[in-house]
């Protein structure tokens, strides 16, 4: 099976396309590859990114406090801060546990609209979007979770992930690394984690079991998922990266069908090296 299989998913509209990034071109595409649509926490893959060049252009820096006290820029990206999912409310002191946190991306946004004087949307435009040519991204609604966006945009998106040219390689490598390891927390829709590895906004795949990417992904994956049906991943270790894009939102259909279809896709990809 091929990205084809996505015209049987349980959905009205879907899209998506597969990278080679050793070869750094996309190798298959399904969909309209320019269709908007709403990638829910796929936002904080974006907006983590903006963070990152306002990190680099010393704007802001990673150890500076944010939000809840003793929490950092750092504990705000990796979901280490504490602060709770949609609230201010501390859960957590800093580097207790891994909470899964929106409202923290809308602190980071906060932060750098006020250290730089530019609304946070525009910001993001300015340093990310345009500057990668993703025409038709935009940050709409709040920072975790409020972009829209197409399969072609997000294609140039994992492709700046897998080869840097926007960001210093080695400010990606870091963000693609375990930020505070050890940290128990939940996976949203697939369960608490003994170890819920994750890096500077991207989630890393780590030894987690039941996931939404392939089991055939290695352990160095990472990426995001989105409650509206969305999906972006990179595996370093594989060379591949894949964003699916669908207007169903994320449950019971997505599990473990996400999977399976990854499985099905590396291995293809494999067979035909």
């Amino acid at each position: 099976m091929s990205l084809a299989e996505l015209s049987e998913w349980p959905v009205e509209n879907a899209a998506g396309a597969l990278l080679r990034t050793d070869l750094g071109r996309t190798v298959e595409t399904y969909g309209d590859a320019d269709r908007l649509y709403e990638l829910a926490s796929v936002t904080k893959l974006l907006v983590a990114y903006g963070v990152l060049v306002a990190i680099e252009e010393e704007a802001i820096a990673l150890r500076q406090a944010a939000g809840p006290e003793g929490s950092t820029v750092e504990h705000l990206l990796a979901h280490a801060s504490g602060v709770a999912f949609d609230s201010p409310a501390v859960q957590a002191p800093p580097a207790s546990q891994r909470i899964y946190s929106s409202y923290g991306y809308e602190l980071l946004a906060q932060l750098v609209e006020h250290e730089t004087g530019i609304p946070f949307p525009d910001y993001l435009r300015e340093a990310v979007f345009v500057p990668l040519g993703m025409r038709n991204t935009e940050l709409a609604g709040p920072a975790g979770h409020g972009a829209r966006s197409t399969v072609a945009d997000l294609t140039r998106f994992a492709a700046e992930v897998a080869a840097p040219g926007l960001l210093d390689p080695g400010t990606v490598d870091g963000a693609l690394s375990v930020h505070f390891p050890g940290l128990p927390g939940f996976v949203p829709g697939y369960g608490k984690f003994t170890n819920n590895t994750w890096g500077l906004g991207f989630e890393v795949k780590g030894d987690k079991r039941a996931h939404w990417t392939g089991t055939r992904n290695s352990p160095r994956t990472v990426g995001h998922f989105g409650q509206a049906g969305t999906y972006l991943w990179f595996d370093p270790d594989l060379q591949l990266a894949a964003v699916i894009l669908t207007d169903r939102p994320f449950g019971a259909w997505a599990k473990p069908l996400w999977s399976e279809f990854n499985d099905r896709l590396i291995s293809q990809e494999l067979q035909g090296v």
